[in-house]
């Protein structure tokens, strides 16, 4: 697995939103993008991670940051997922997780002793110029809004 690092040019894609609509990274020239890779819509730590920046997306607005979250659930599993938890962002369908592949976030996990494939919880600050600015690795679920938010105000 080879994840994109800082001052990487972020891949352009164009992702299937939780309506069916067609998202591109291209569509938020001139703003900053957290492009949040998460592994599975509806379960526990990707519920605490989406809803600390629903929490937070007043002040990433304040920031000009477009929160996209990005996983490899089906389209018809995102609107679900926004309905239950109230989410205020767009979330994107990476089934065949091609645009993980592009930033380096798919590839080998260990779970209990079980070793396979799978999405690793990355995200990417994508500056105004489409220039990864930021790569963010080491978090916990519950504290992910608020590393992002102090390295954004410079904390």
């Amino acid at each position: 697995m080879q994840t994109l690092t800082e001052g990487a040019q972020a891949p352009q894609f164009s992702l299937q939103n939780q309506d069916g609509n067609l998202v591109s990274l291209a569509d938020f020239k001139g703003k900053k993008v957290l492009a949040y890779f998460y592994p599975k819509a509806m379960t526990p730590g990707c519920t605490v991670q989406a809803c600390g920046l629903r929490d937070s997306k007043a002040e990433l607005d304040t920031l000009n940051v477009e929160v996209l979250g990005i996983s490899i659930d089906p389209v018809k599993r995102l609107p679900k997922f926004i309905e239950r938890d109230n989410l205020n962002f767009t979330l994107l369908s990476d089934e065949d997780h091609a645009v993980a592949d592009l930033f380096g976030v798919w590839g080998e996990k260990k779970f209990m002793g079980k070793v396979y494939d799978g999405l690793h919880r990355i995200s990417f600050l994508i500056n105004e110029e489409g220039i990864i600015e930021k790569v963010f690795n080491k978090f916990k679920t519950k504290d992910h809004h608020e590393v992002v938010l102090n390295y954004l105000k410079g904390e």
